[in-house]
């Protein structure tokens, strides 16, 4: 069996990083993290990020995990 790269993140250090979309829609392609949204909960572990769509402004929520698929994400702006 092929070993195979998982990206590994801390959520915590996600703030302000970029990320590439594999998969352009409505000419948004390269995004930045612009909020951690953390836990309501004390001592529970941060589930979403904001990400804001640079050619748009567009933003929107979703789980910090997601970034992890690199079939749908690249980190940096490529």
């Amino acid at each position: 069996m092929p070993h195979q790269k998982s990206l590994q993140l801390n959520p915590k250090k996600l703030l302000l990083s970029k990320w590439t979309a594999t998969i352009v829609q409505n000419k948004e392609k390269h995004f930045l993290v612009t909020k951690i949204i953390e836990p309501e909960l004390p001592f529970t572990q941060i589930q979403d990020i904001e990400l804001e769509a640079i050619y748009s402004g567009r933003s929107f929520i979703l789980p910090w995990q997601e970034l992890t698929n690199t079939r749908q994400w690249r980190q940096g702006w490529l």
